[in-house]
């Protein structure tokens, strides 16, 4: 909101989840089960934000990575921007999906990045340094996340998203 932006549509599966964003933003349809998005009506779309189940890559979980439903899903993703092809992309996960099949599956990830001519760039950042105006933190405890921000145009866009210029002079 702060943006100017709107929500075209929504992918969520679960009940209490639907009930929040159908509250919040009584006007944007829930498209539901992303692997069902070839049914999606065509839309067109600026910005692909998704955060996927992180169960199959969390080092706290059984590290199926891509070859459990829910890991296949960061895949699905691909697929969505490909159908889509908005000009830019926002995905998040745990750290764990660095080391998920041995690299390989972010790999894979990137590689469907590039496959669709997205350039990227990504980082890890941590939620308890992030700053709200009138918070000091914007969540009491750590929680760190794997954002790649991919760009149709080129990984320089992309990487000037995640990294500010004070931080890479030193």
């Amino acid at each position: 909101h702060p943006l100017g932006w709107s929500p075209v549509a929504f992918s969520e599966v679960d009940a209490f989840p639907s009930a929040v964003l159908a509250h919040h933003y009584p006007g944007v349809p829930n498209w539901g089960d992303m692997t069902k998005f070839q049914e999606w009506p065509d839309a067109a779309i600026d910005l692909l934000v998704g955060g996927t189940p992180c169960q199959s890559f969390s080092v706290a979980g059984l590290r199926k990575g891509l070859a459990d439903p829910r890991g296949n899903l960061a895949l699905t993703y691909l697929g969505i921007a490909d159908r889509y092809r908005p000009e830019w992309l926002l995905w998040e996960n745990v750290p764990g999906v660095l080391s998920s099949g041995a690299g390989r599956d972010f790999g894979a990830f990137l590689g469907g990045l590039a496959e669709l001519g997205y350039g990227f760039a990504y980082r890890v950042l941590d939620a308890q340094y992030v700053r709200v105006d009138g918070l000091g933190r914007a969540v009491a405890q750590r929680r760190r996340r794997v954002f790649v921000v991919g760009n149709s145009r080129s990984w320089r866009r992309a990487a000037a998203v995640l990294f500010e210029p004070e931080s890479l002079s030193g």
